[in-house]
Parts: structure tokens; C-alpha cells; sequence
């Protein structure tokens, strides 16, 4: 597997790919770092510890995580490529029901390239939107109690240049994903978010160290704690690479076919089904729909709305269960809108494919559907484990939040799953080229 790094840089194609795709990543970097003028750092600073202990906290630190630090230093990158990403997911969720999304979806390329023009146009839209209910919220942070101006000079010309520098810190962010997929290696949105959140590991690294170090002599954690953490930490990530890399397969034969002297088909294949087929989609909307009845509740100046708000606030029994059982039907919603078995079915009939023991047309769907909706059963259940450890590990083991996100939730799972694809990539040009890839023996094969 070592041996695989420095193979990598004798192909000539796949080293102008890695280090184009480092360089862009330097820039989204700087991006994430440069301050929009006329922000107080200190005030900020504090408006930002305060509300990471109100209703709203949670979804401040997901936000931040995403963008890879810079909400919290208000950088030109705050928004990130979140919009971009809320983007996608709308329209993905748009070309289920609405025919013309569907129709231009079917047509190819040329379908595919005008939802993704609708993309970039709603994009500007999200961040046009969140700039300026950013730029509002610094400009009157309400009642929390901070010692001087966040926005030194207020106004709509700050409005509008924080609007402005933020939404062409986003589409350049995005213009970047889309040339590190395809100049660079990788998906590049997703790279660019990965990028983002392991550059908040030294500060968990940081975190991590503080908690082990004695204060007045005693420390907050022990030797056998650390242990559990590092066993811990190893069996969620093997978990996490074990479950993204699962899949049902489902055998499928194709009929001979005589055409002229020449016989065609015949082959046996596999349809691979994923296990976790929604991946991290479940987390990110079970999150962003349980921030906004906490954070409405908790400004609701009536006793009993403000306790069913804190009963609902991050890390509470209340809260952790209608998180699982959100992660549980957003895995079947978003199955049952991307995965479509009649379509498969008929495709398998048009090519003469069928499933051994099956009958070819809608037998064929309904098994497909059975056999996928037992195996997502599972991928929900382990996402949802996920999912939850984080919020355990801070709130009942008193384990500051940087570190406990990097044992699981949506962190780890776009970790793992990128960096898995980013190797299976590097992995097919080490193999083009007579290489052996991460998992075998780094030598030269034979080019007999």
C-alpha cells in the first residue's frame, strides 16, 4: 500500500491530476481564511461562543464544520459549498416529481447539462438568501450579551458587499469542485467539503490533549479513557468502511442472441445494491429540520413552548429519539426517490437481462424493491448509530464536541466515503499502468 504513493507520481497524467487538484485545494483554503472587512474578530468571536450554547448551536457547529472553519472567522468561503450542495439536493429530489426534470434527466448529456445550468442559478439564489440573513443576524445578534459591535460600520453597503463577496466565495468554490472532477482526482465538491472538515483536526488534536492534561494536578480523563477512545475510534471508521463498501448482489443473466454468424449474451453479471444506498443525506436533513422547531420554540416567550424547546435542544433524550426515527424514514424517503426498480426491471427486459428465478417485467421490480428495502433497513440502523455517538460522547461523557465529531456523524461518513473513492480512482490508473493498487504488493507487473 506504501508503495502505491510514490507509483503514483511516475505516471505522468495521474501526477498532473494530484497536484492540480493540491493546488486548487491551497486556494480553497485561502478562501476559507481571507476576513470580509468591516467585522470586529473579537466581538465575533464571542457572538460565536454564545451561540454554540444556545438552541441553535448545533447547527452553527455543522455549518462551520462544512465550511471548514470559516464561518467563524466570517471569511469570503463562510457559505462554503453548502448552497451548491442544497442546490443538487433540491433538484435531485425535483427530477422525482416533476416530468420535465425527468424528462431532460433521460435525455443525456444534454439533459443532464441544463439541470445542472438550473443548479448554478438556484445556487445563487441559496446564497443570496443565507448572505444576507447572515449579514442581518451580525449586524443585531438580538440578546445575547456581547461587549461591542460585531459589524463595525452598519448598514446595507455592508449588506450588500458581505452578500456579494460571500456568494463569489461560494461559486468559486464550486468552479473549483467541478475542475477537480474533472482536470483533478476525486469528486471535487465532495473533496472540497472533506478538505474543509480534516482541517479542523488539529484543533480536535488540540482539544484531545487538553483533556489529559492534569489542571492543579488532577486531569479531567485518564490512561484506560484514551484507550477506550482510540479502540472506539478504530471500530467506528472500520464499521463506517465496512458498511459504505457493502453491497447485495444481485445475480443477473443475459439471453443468447444469433445475429448473423455471431452469437451474442449469454454472460452472467451482478446488480450491485448498496447497503447504505443514501449515504449521509438522512443525518444532513434530519439536522437541518430539527434545528428550526428549537430554535422557533426557544423565542417564544411562553413557559410551556420554552420547555418542549429545551426538552428538543441538542443532546436531550427527546432530541436523540426523533433524531433516530427522522435518520430512519429519511433513508426509505430518499431510497424511494432515487431508487426506481420498475425502470431497472424494464431496462433488464429491453437487453434481454433477467434475474435467475425471476420472471422478467414488474416480478422482477418487485423483488427488487423487497430485496432493497431489507437491506436499507440495515444501512439505517447503522446510520443511525452513527449518527448519535457524536451527541453522546459530548453530552453524557462531557467530551468537547471538535473531538466527539470525528467519531462518527456526518464527518466521518464523508471522510471515509471520500477517501474511498478518491483511492478506487488512483487506484484504476495505478492498475491501467501495470501498477498494483493500495491493496497489494507495490511492484512493477509484468507487461506480458
Amino acid at each position: 500500500m506504501l508503495s502505491a504513493f510514490p507509483n503514483s507520481l511516475k505516471i505522468p497524467e495521474l501526477r498532473q491530476r494530484i497536484f492540480f487538484t493540491l493546488g486548487l485545494v491551497f486556494i480553497c483554503r485561502l478562501v476559507a481564511a481571507i476576513p470580509i472587512p468591516g467585522v470586529d474578530a473579537i466581538a465575533l468571536k464571542q457572538l460565536i461562543e454564545q451561540i454554540q450554547n444556545t438552541a441553535g448551536g448545533s447547527f452553527l457547529g455543522l455549518y462551520n464544520l462544512f465550511s471548514g472553519g470559516a464561518l467563524q472567522r466570517f471569511a469570503v468561503g463562510s457559505l462554503g459549498i453548502m448552497p451548491y450542495i442544497s442546490a443538487s439536493i433540491i433538484l435531485q429530489l425535483m427530477t422525482a416529481v416533476v416530468p420535465a426534470l425527468e424528462r431532460l434527466a433521460r435525455e443525456g448529456e444534454t439533459g443532464r447539462e441544463k439541470i445542472t445550468e438550473y443548479t448554478r442559478y438556484l445556487t445563487i439564489i441559496l446564497c443570496v438568501v443565507q448572505g444576507f440573513g447572515m449579514a442581518v443576524m451580525l449586524e443585531n445578534p438580538g440578546q445575547l450579551d456581547i461587549n461591542q459591535r460585531v459589524v463595525l460600520f452598519p448598514g446595507w453597503g455592508f449588506r450588500i458587499m458581505a452578500v456579494l463577496t460571500m456568494t463569489t466565495g461560494s461559486m468559486l468554490l464550486m468552479w473549483f469542485g467541478e475542475q477537480i472532477t474533472e482536470r483533478g482526482i476525486g469528486n471535487g465538491v465532495s473533496l472540497v467539503i472533506t478538505v474543509g472538515i480534516i482541517s479542523l483536526l488539529p484543533g480536535a488534536v488540540q482539544a484531545t490533549v487538553n483533556m489529559f492534561t492534569p489542571v492543579d494536578g488532577i486531569a479531567q480523563f485518564s490512561i484506560f479513557h484514551l484507550v477506550g477512545l482510540l479502540v472506539t475510534l478504530f471500530l467506528v471508521i472500520a464499521g463506517v468502511v465496512a458498511v459504505t463498501q457493502a453491497q447485495r448482489k444481485i445475480p443477473v443473466q443475459y439471453a443468447k442472441r444469433v445475429v448473423g454468424r455471431k452469437v451474442y449474451g449469454g454472460q452472467s453479471t451482478y446488480m450491485p445494491l448498496r447497503v447504505n444506498y443514501s449515504g449521509v443525506m438522512p443525518i444532513i436533513f434530519a439536522q437541518a429540520i430539527l434545528m428550526f422547531p428549537t430554535k422557533l420554540l426557544s423565542m417564544v416567550d411562553i413557559g410551556f413552548f420554552k420547555r418542549v424547546g429545551a426538552a428538543l435542544a441538542y443532546g436531550t433524550d427527546l432530541y436523540n429519539l426523533i433524531y433516530a426515527l427522522m435518520i430512519l424514514f429519511f433513508s426509505y424517503f430518499w431510497v424511494a426517490t432515487q431508487f426506481n426498480p420498475i425502470q431497472i426491471a424494464d431496462d433488464l427486459k429491453k437487453h434481454g437481462g433477467y434475474v435467475p428465478g425471476i420472471r422478467p417485467g414488474r416480478p422482477t421490480a418487485e423483488y427488487l424493491d423487497k430485496t432493497m428495502t431489507r437491506i436499507t433497513l440495515a444501512g439505517a440502523v447503522f446510520l443511525t448509530i452513527i449518527a448519535v455517538i457524536p451527541s453522546v460522547m459530548a453530552q453524557r461523557l462531557g467530551i468537547p464536541w471538535i473531538v466527539a465529531s470525528f467519531f462518527g456523524g456526518t464527518s466521518l461518513l464523508i471522510i471515509v466515503g471520500v477517501m474511498l473513492d478518491t483511492m478506487r480512482q488512483i487506484e484504476s490508473h495505478l492498475l491501467t499502468r501495470h501498477y498494483d493498487g493500495f491493496l497489494k504488493k507495490g511492484k512493477l507487473r509484468s507487461r506480458r
